[in-house]
C-alpha cells in the first residue's frame, strides 16, 4: 500500500514541529555548549543528543511503529530502530547539522528531518533556527521556505555565482576544486543541509560533497529536487533508492545543482 497525499501532509506537519522544537532547544543550549570528540574528525555536543531525543519522541507520538535512523547512537555509532509497521517508513534525523559550528557558537547549523519510504526520501524538513527559516519539501510537490514557494536559480558557473565546496579533502585539494575556485565564488558553510537549502532557494547554483551520511543528504535531496535541482553522485547516478535496513553509516559522494550548473559540474568531476 502506497502513501496518499494526506499521509504525506501529516508526516510533514509532524516533521516541522519536531524540527522546530529541536532547533529552539539548540538555540537555548548554544551559550552553555559542551563538546567532545567522538572520532578524529567529528565533534559532538550535548545539544546533538538532547535534540535527537526531542525529535524522536515527538515523532513517536504520531508514528510509534516507524523506524528511526540518526547520527547520535551509543558509543559514537549511529542511532537505529527498526520499523514495526507494515509500511516500513524510516525517519532519518540529523539533530544538529553543523555541530562544529555550534560548538564554536557560530550560527550556521540546522536541524534536518526526512521520512523515507521504499528507500526514497518523500518528506524533507530543514530548519535554520538562527533565522527562523523552515525549508520543506514533499516528493512531487513544490519546495517551500516558511510556506512560500522557492525554486533553484537558472544561473550557470559564472563569476558572480556561488557554489558550495567541502572543506576537507583527505588527499589534498583536487584539480576540479581548484578550477571552481578560480571561476566562481565558493562557500563552505559547515552544514550540508544548509547548502541544500540555499541551493533550493537560489542562493547557491550548486554544491559538491565528498563525504555525506544518509542523514546529511535525505532531507536536503528531496527539498532541492522539489525546487527543480538535480541530486546525484559524482558519476551522475541517482543516490536513491537505498536499503535503509542495511545502512550502517556508509559515506556518499554527491553533487547537487540547478539544471544549468549541474552538467557543468558533472563534466568537471569526470
Amino acid at each position: 500500500m502506497g502513501l496518499e497525499q494526506k499521509d504525506l501532509s501529516r508526516m510533514l506537519e509532524t516533521a516541522v514541529v519536531a524540527a522546530r522544537l529541536a532547533g529552539q532547544r539548540a538555540m537555548e543550549e548554544i551559550n552553555y555548549i559542551k563538546s567532545w570528540t567522538k572520532s578524529p574528525d567529528q565533534v559532538v555536543t550535548q545539544a546533538d543528543i538532547v535534540c535527537q531525543e526531542i525529535i524522536v519522541n515527538r515523532i513517536k507520538e504520531n508514528y510509534p511503529d516507524d523506524g528511526f535512523i540518526g547520527e547520535e547512537g551509543p558509543d559514537g555509532k549511529l542511532f537505529k530502530q527498526q520499523p514495526r509497521g507494515g509500511k516500513q517508513i524510516w525517519w532519518v534525523i540529523d539533530p544538529v547539522d553543523g555541530t562544529n559550528n555550534l560548538s564554536k557558537r557560530m550560527l550556521l547549523f540546522t536541524v534536518a528531518v526526512a521520512a523515507m519510504y521504499e528507500g526514497e526520501p518523500v518528506v524533507g524538513v530543514i530548519f535554520d533556527p538562527a533565522t527562523e527559516s523552515m525549508y520543506t519539501g514533499v516528493r512531487g510537490q513544490e519546495a517551500q521556505l516558511n510556506g512560500r514557494r522557492i525554486t533553484a536559480s537558472e544561473d550557470g558557473l559564472e563569476k558572480l555565482s556561488s557554489i558550495g565546496i567541502d572543506s576537507h579533502f583527505d588527499e589534498g585539494v583536487p584539480g576540479w576544486a581548484v578550477d571552481l575556485m578560480g571561476r566562481v565564488r565558493f562557500r563552505t558553510l559547515g552544514s550540508s543541509s544548509l547548502e541544500f537549502a540555499y541551493l533550493a532557494k537560489g542562493g547557491l547554483v550548486g554544491t559538491i560533497f565528498s563525504r555525506l551520511k544518509l542523514w546529511d543528504i535525505a532531507a536536503g535531496a528531496v527539498i532541492a529536487e522539489c525546487a527543480g535541482a538535480t541530486v546525484t553522485d559524482w558519476k551522475g547516478n541517482r543516490t536513491f533508492p537505498v536499503d535503509v535496513n542495511a545502512y550502517e553509516g556508509a559515506d556518499y559522494q554527491a553533487v547537487a545543482a540547478n539544471k544549468k550548473a549541474y552538467p557543468q559540474l558533472l563534466e568537471l568531476l569526470k
